[in-house]
């Protein structure tokens, strides 16, 4: 039953196999909301807590609209993994922060094959004391790869932190052709 004033929201769940292990990922008929790697013990939190961000009522449906998405995504990733993509066309939902989304939009502004320090992303938010937290909104970045915050590493070109694990990261970023120390 669904509240007066709440709509219902039905969301589509996919786990995707890539070369860097296997991945959850979730959509609504928006677009993808949830991209993580299924192993990490948060994975289930961090997919639960986008989904309640959206807002409404959650009911799990294998033939939905959000199904379109997660095929095509599942596509693109594929594409991605064999060196034919370099850019994501799946409409994505953000759901976070003000500030978060601002910091995960700048992501989307990261070169393919190139990378950023995370005192030039702070400053592409205009806000360049903000190194810290936009170190930790990229950490709480709920659509990986597609929204690359594996291209932002220390200023002194080292990986910094990734929350799938600093080999993926690095696996990602010689996938793309980034120079690394």
């Amino acid at each position: 039953m669904v509240e007066s004033g709440m709509s219902e929201l039905i969301i589509s769940i996919k786990e995707i196999i890539t070369p860097i292990g296997q991945m959850l990922a979730a959509a609504t008929d928006k677009g993808v909301f949830f991209l993580g790697f299924a192993e990490n013990p948060d994975s289930g939190f961090r997919l639960k807590k986008a989904a309640a961000e959206l807002g409404g009522t959650f009911k799990i449906d294998a033939a939905d609209a959000g199904d379109l998405h997660l095929l095509k995504l599942d596509e693109e990733l594929k594409e991605y993994f064999k060196g034919h993509r370099r850019q994501f066309t799946i409409p994505v939902v953000l759901s976070g922060t003000d500030f978060q989304k601002k910091v995960w939009e700048t992501l989307t502004r990261i070169p393919y094959g190139k990378t950023w320090s995370y005192s030039r992303q702070a400053a592409e938010v205009a806000n360049p004391k903000a190194v810290r937290a936009v170190g930790s909104a990229n950490g709480k970045n709920r659509i990986v790869i597609v929204i690359p915050c594996h291209r932002v590493i220390a200023k002194d070109n080292g990986l910094g932190g990734y929350s799938g694990g600093l080999w993926r990261k690095e696996y990602l970023l010689k996938r793309e052709g980034s120079r690394i120390t």
